[in-house]
Parts: structure tokens; sequence; C-alpha cells
């Protein structure tokens, strides 16, 4: 069953981003409804912003190790991100998988694809689990 995450963050409220959880087993996902608010100067989806999309689907690849609901936090500890064609408007999605790792590190790559299918974007990154007691 997909789950939809929401206004969770401050980032996600301005940004606008959609996290799904429950999309296909051990893989978030996270898209976005491209619109000006969204694109550079050369009116094709903004660098930054599709890294947030790419972040946010891989760290919450990481947290589905350990909560099936996605909402345990992950800090990515680096994040490769390379740039493979422009995101026009329309919606995006990032989709994370784990490619190795341990109990405390993962190592997670993420697409970016245009709904067309184009791939704007691919990443790979090292996230760690956030412990309990650093929370509070």
């Amino acid at each position: 069953m997909v789950q939809e995450i929401r206004n969770e963050t401050g980032t996600q409220r301005l940004v606008g981003y959609v996290v799904e959880v429950g999309v296909e087993e051990g893989s978030a996902r996270c898209w976005l409804d491209l619109d000006e608010r969204h694109l550079n100067r050369h009116n094709v989806l903004h660098g930054g912003i599709a890294t947030i999309l790419l972040d946010n689907a891989c760290g919450t690849t990481g947290s589905l190790t350990v909560d099936r609901t996605g909402l345990a936090p992950f800090l990515s500890v680096s994040l490769n991100v390379q740039f493979l064609a422009p995101g026009l408007p329309g919606r995006v999605t990032a989709t994370g998988k784990i490619t190795g790792g341990g109990r405390s590190l993962k190592f997670i790559s993420g697409e970016l694809r245009h709904e067309d299918g184009t791939l704007i974007a691919i990443s790979n990154g090292v996230f760690k689990r956030v412990p309990q007691e650093k929370l509070t």
C-alpha cells in the first residue's frame, strides 16, 4: 500500500514535493510537479531542487531499512549527483535503491526521471541512521 508523506518538513512545504513509501519493496520515491518556481534562468529544473529530490528519495529509502513508515531519520554523509538531461516542466520522480552498507551506513543510488521517461539525473550517496538518543 502506497503511503504519501506531505508537509513533514519546512523544505518539503517550501518546495512542494511529495514522498511515497510502499511503492516497491525497500525503495522510496519523491515526486514534484514542476512549475516556474522550480526552474532556473534556462527554464529547466534547477540543479539544487533536483538534488533535494534525490536526497529525499535516497534518505527515505535508507529509513525503510529500519522503519516501514519511512520516517526514521537518516542523514546524508555524502551525495554525488550527475546531471544528464534538462528537467522540463511536468512531473519528475526520484527513486532510491540500496546498493550496500551495514547497520549504520547505507550506500544508496538514485535516479530522477521526467514523466516522459527521460533520465534527468543520477546520484550515489552514503546515508547514516540517526540514533534515537540524538533526537531528544
